[in-house]
């Protein structure tokens, strides 16, 4: 949706735990999480601030803002079971 965060503990709220758990130990995790965290907060603060973007850079946030959402969901389920 338009103006709204994505963070994951919102988005994966039935792995919060397993999200802090893998935070504080897992380096790969952390790592595309701050990036994750980052990019959402920026096309956040885009979207809410009207900020001139064009339509192809807006739009390939928002991709590598989905693949790093599929990859962190991807650890989830794997560590999860």
């Amino acid at each position: 949706m338009f103006g709204e965060r994505h963070d994951l503990h919102h988005e994966f709220p039935e792995h919060s735990e397993l999200i802090h758990q893998l935070l504080g130990g897992d380096r790969e995790f952390a790592e595309l999480y701050r990036e994750y965290d980052d990019l959402d907060a920026k096309i956040l603060d885009l979207e809410q601030r009207g900020e001139p973007v064009t339509d192809e850079v807006a739009d390939e946030m928002k991709r590598r803002r989905a693949m790093l959402k599929d990859r962190l969901y991807a650890i989830l389920k794997a560590r999860s079971q």
